[in-house]
């Protein structure tokens, strides 16, 4: 038989290695919190600074294209107004030609869905161009009569003229255009920097042409 004394060493070390790893298990908790904290970080979103970072940088680059696209956008307003106007004015010359009434006086006579062709809808430009406002691609469009009518007119036909001035002008100047378009009987197209309305054949004639 072992003394008493032993078994109770035996008895009192046992309990005495429970309380260590009982001490160990609680200072390994605060590093499996950390960890589980860590993990966790991802899941809260962005902080304030990392979206105003995202922010600032779609600004910059809108500053950047904006302006760009702009200016392409006014451009290809431009190079159609230029387009629709040689198109009038070939369209004016037509009509001349085949109805042997002069020039037409305004864009309607030109104009015209058809399913014939007359004198006072001669369909030789698209409706969009003939049909109030008259606006198409950023551009205000105008055809009238010049230096008088024709003395003589085939029978039914509002008398036509011996001139015509087709003007383009930007609907919103320095937005939708940033020159404005006139045209008159040699079929010339002159420009004007100032983006105003050519109020004569003479004045249109002055100004540069392309």
């Amino acid at each position: 038989m072992q003394p008493e004394g032993r078994r109770g060493g035996s008895q009192n070390f046992l309990p005495g290695r429970s309380e260590t790893d009982s001490g160990e298990a609680k200072a390994m908790r605060p590093a499996t919190q950390k960890h589980g904290e860590h993990l966790a970080r991802p899941n809260r979103g962005f902080s304030l600074i990392e979206l105003l970072i995202v922010v600032a940088i779609i600004l910059i680059i809108a500053a950047i294209a904006i302006p760009n696209m702009l200016r392409s956008r006014l451009a290809a307003n431009q190079a159609s107004a230029v387009a629709n106007l040689r198109t009038i004015s070939t369209a004016a010359v037509s009509y001349w030609v085949t109805y042997g009434n002069g020039y037409p006086g305004d864009l309607p006579t030109i104009g015209g869905v058809g399913p014939g062709a007359t004198c006072n809808a001669a369909v030789l430009i698209d409706n969009s161009l003939s049909t109030a406002p008259y606006q198409k691609s950023g551009y205000q469009y105008a055809l009238t009569g010049d230096q008088g009518n024709v003395s003589v007119s085939p029978p039914g036909c509002t008398p036509g003229f011996v001139g015509y001035l087709a003007t383009a002008v930007p609907l919103t100047f320095g937005t939708t255009g940033n020159l404005s378009y006139c045209s008159s009987e040699p079929g010339i197209i002159h420009y004007d920097p100032s983006g105003t309305v050519a109020g004569t054949s003479a004045i249109c004639n002055a100004l540069p042409n392309l």
